[in-house]
């Protein structure tokens, strides 16, 4: 895993700007801490970062390669899951390779079928391909957006990046939030509309896209899109196909040539990703596969369940690994050092984010990354099978408002007047819902409650997920950790787009169908956890602590939020806050002391981007 960095111009000599690309890929060291490369040409000069993975020698980039007297040049962030397929592929059609690397497999795949060649990648990916002939650049993300890539045109300049923080690193690219950006910080955050990249003029490349860049201008495509269509298997061919599907996913994303370890909560997600990848483990006659698990000192203290987080992992993470025979690990997070780790993880996101929900995957990444530097997670299975509550709770949504997003008003109320009035979060809100509810793909005939779950997953897939993806790719990237995640698999996500409601709710249990597929491959009291969260802390001193951190905020007079903020109802918010206080705005795990950090975050932000808000 790696971050890629370029800068495309033909009106001035870009081989005298040779420092600028550098600084570029400066900003990404952290998503390659282990090698880095330049090339620069003319027209157009990349940066790249590498965390070595595969192939430590042969995967050098940026990635040079001649074919036929043309040399085409790649910088790439992401891994292929079927590189062994499309190397014999591409060898049977006469390309030579001088690595085992899926880097080279990759750009060769781009000389062989040129755009079409996403069509043919199982993977996450972020890439650009410059065909130096004809002065052109390819960009691509994968489809369902695990990897990042933003980009902005500045005048004659064309710059991409894996980061914002690399994109706002070229001097000619200035740190404006517009209204829109604004509205998203405000309203939408910490998830983000697709392809907004919230500075201005800044976007990120929506999943399954690709883009072609020349002296004519610019074109984006959509290259792939869920296809609706009707379910023809019954259930237990469903079952099969969903089983089949899943451990060839599991199996190829084990390809590494660095310690390997899976994300274990003891839920169904990360257990059936480590039950299968430790089968593989000791089938390769590499031993015991080694698990990593996250909770908090003295937690066990302080924990109430509720809704979302009915009990806590540890009973669970025990049993699976007795049961398979696994090595377990156990990460124990201070709170002291989750309060340290919020400013830190507003950098790594380029963004106000999700509080200690970001802030403690980084701190669990950084431990993990000394003993292993790839790890398989269970994120997105809910997304995919539709295990939150939210799929079963249709009658107690609000219209036009997207299921995560709780008690906006009471959170706007805390924004001064002018600013309200400016972004008018409830219309922002409203509009950006129904952008989504355009483009569902409908299924002809299909009404009624059928039509809303489809609406339902849409929007998670869409909307949801890749705010987790986000977070999962810059806490874990920030300490140098490839996370990968096997529910991602486009080929499962595609067939269980159609799967009725019915069958992904088998026994009106919550992901029935995922725990019928792994019958056997669990104990059943794993099998049937009711879904429980990544654990967050609810040690009492944590919200003291956010409280004392916005109150610190608001009366410094140079504090960047001030002019955002009504500051006396902050200071009434604050005067009140005791550890019943009870304010939940953001998904499952976000309530009062995460609203707080997020103040304290957006002023850590404003303040080290040196943000200037230009709302006309």
């Amino acid at each position: 895993m790696c971050g890629i960095a370029g800068w495309v111009n033909w009106e001035v000599d870009l081989t005298e700007y040779i420092d600028v690309v550098e600084v570029m890929g400066q900003t990404l060291i952290p998503r390659g801490p282990d090698a880095k490369g330049t090339w620069v040409s003319p027209n157009a000069v990349f940066a790249h970062r590498r965390l070595v993975v595969v192939d430590p020698a042969g995967g050098l980039q940026p990635m040079t390669k001649d074919y036929e007297g043309e040399e085409f040049v790649l910088v790439y962030n992401g891994e292929l899951y079927n590189a062994d397929d499309l190397r014999n592929v591409l060898q049977n059609k006469g390309h030579k390779f001088r690595s085992h690397s899926d880097t080279e497999v990759l750009l060769t795949s781009y000389i062989e079928w040129g755009p079409k060649c996403v069509d043919y990648l199982n993977g996450i990916f972020a890439f650009s391909v410059w065909r130096e002939r004809d002065q052109s650049l390819f960009l691509a993300r994968d489809r369902l957006g695990v990897k990042p890539l933003f980009y902005t045109q500045a005048g004659n300049s064309f710059v991409f990046a894996s980061e914002l923080k690399s994109i706002l690193s070229h001097p000619a690219v200035e740190p404006i939030i517009d209204q829109v950006g604004l509205s998203e910080i405000l309203t939408m955050g910490p998830a983000r509309t697709p392809g907004v990249g919230i500075f201005k003029n800044v976007f990120e490349l929506k999943p399954g896209h690709f883009m072609q860049l020349n002296r004519e201008g610019v074109k984006q495509t959509q290259y792939w899109s869920l296809k609706s269509r009707p379910h023809e298997e019954d259930f237990a061919g469903t079952v099969t196909k969903v089983k089949n599907i899943f451990e060839d996913a599991v199996q190829r994303q084990l390809v590494s040539d660095v310690p390997l370890c899976t994300l274990l909560s003891g839920g169904l997600d990360s257990s059936a990703i480590t039950a299968y990848a430790h089968h593989a483990s000791v089938a390769k006659g590499m031993g015991p596969l080694h698990t990593f698990s996250v909770d908090y000192v003295d937690n066990d203290k302080n924990f109430k369940p509720n809704e979302f987080q009915p009990n806590t992992d540890e009973y669970y993470i025990k049993r699976v690994t007795e049961f398979l025979g696994s090595v377990s690990h156990t990460i124990k997070l201070k709170n002291e050092n989750l309060i340290e780790s919020l400013q830190k993880a507003a950098i790594a996101r380029d963004l106000p984010g999700m509080a200690d929900i970001d802030g403690s995957l980084m701190l669990f990444s950084h431990e993990i990354k000394k003993h292993a530097t790839v790890a398989l997670s269970g994120e997105c299975a809910d997304e995919v099978f539709g295990g939150y509550p939210w799929f079963r709770n249709l009658d107690q949504q609000q219209p036009n408002m997207f299921p995560w997003v709780r008690n906006l008003t009471d959170r706007m109320a805390l924004y001064n007047d002018d600013i309200t009035n400016t972004i008018k979060p409830h219309e922002y809100m409203a509009n950006r819902y129904q952008e989504a509810m355009d483009e569902v793909p409908r299924l002809q005939g299909e009404t009624g409650n059928n039509e809303r779950m489809r609406e339902m997953f849409y929007i998670n897939l869409t909307r949801w997920m890749p705010t987790l993806l986000d977070r999962k790719d810059r806490m874990s990237m920030a300490e140098g950790l490839e996370i990968r995640v096997p529910f991602c698999d486009h080929r499962l996500v595609e067939y269980l787009w159609n799967v009725p409601w019915e069958m992904k709710y088998h026994n009106k249990i919550e992901k029935g169908l995922l725990r019928k597929a792994l019958e056997g491959v669990l104990p059943d009291d794993v099998l049937y956890r009711k879904k429980s969260p990544y654990p967050k802390t609810h040690d009492p001193a944590y919200l003291i602590a956010m409280k004392d951190w916005v109150s610190d905020i608001i009366h410094n007079p140079s504090s960047p939020i001030l002019p955002f903020i009504n500051k006396k109802k902050v200071e009434s918010l604050l005067d009140n806050v005791t550890p019943e206080s009870n304010m939940p705005w953001f998904g499952q795990l976000m309530n009062l002391p995460q609203f707080l950090a997020y103040l304290g975050q957006l002023d850590t932000w404003m303040r080290e981007y040196k943000v200037q808000i230009k709302l006309k």
